[in-house]
C-alpha cells in the first residue's frame, strides 16, 4: 500500500506514482491509464475496461459458432 499526496499540476491536481507502482503497471511518461469506479473504490489500470468487455463479448460469439469457423477454415 502506498500513501500519496496530491499536488499542483499547472492548474490542475495530480498525484505522482511511485517508480514501483509504474514498474508493476508497466508504465512509463507519456502513458494512458484508466480510473474505474469499483464497489471497494477506485481502481487503476493500464488496460481500457471497454475493451475487456468487447474481448468477451468476441470470445462468447467466437465459442457460439464454433463450428461454422471451422468449416469455414477448411
Amino acid at each position: 500500500m502506498h500513501s500519496l499526496k496530491l499536488t499542483q499540476i499547472g492548474n490542475s491536481v495530480g498525484v505522482i506514482l511511485p517508480k514501483e507502482v509504474l514498474a508493476r503497471l508497466k508504465l512509463e511518461k507519456g502513458d494512458t491509464v484508466f480510473l474505474t469506479e469499483t464497489p471497494e473504490g477506485c481502481a487503476l489500470t493500464p488496460y481500457d475496461p471497454a475493451l475487456e468487455e468487447q474481448l468477451v463479448a468476441g470470445r462468447e460469439f467466437m465459442r457460439e459458432f464454433r463450428d461454422t469457423f471451422h468449416q469455414l477454415a477448411k
